[in-house]
């Protein structure tokens, strides 16, 4: 399994972004219910991995930091679920 994947924050992250091009921090602070120093670290890791991409633009004049989840992040989330799955299936068969 995916280390990285196994945090609910960033598990969370992945979830929202999976359907999306990109999310706003505020938006993503606001689905995973976490404060924006938590939010912000758990970011860092998953941008360092290369799941994430990171974007800094302005809106009305306002910064806006916002995230897409990557190639890279797809995959490994596509990998981690399959390997829930094993684990289900061999969990069942015992």
């Amino acid at each position: 399994m995916d280390d990285l994947l196994l945090s609910k924050i960033r598990l969370g992250v992945i979830a929202q972004l999976l359907n999306v091009e990109w999310v706003a921090f505020s938006d993503l602070q606001q689905a995973t219910q976490t404060t924006n120093g938590n939010l912000g670290a758990h970011l860092g890791k998953l941008v360092e991995a290369g799941y994430l991409a990171e974007e800094k633009i302005f809106v009305a004049r306002r910064p806006q930091t916002r995230y897409r989840l990557t190639k890279t992040g797809r995959a490994a989330f596509v990998e981690h679920v399959r390997d829930m799955q094993r684990l289900l299936e061999k969990e069942s068969a015992s």
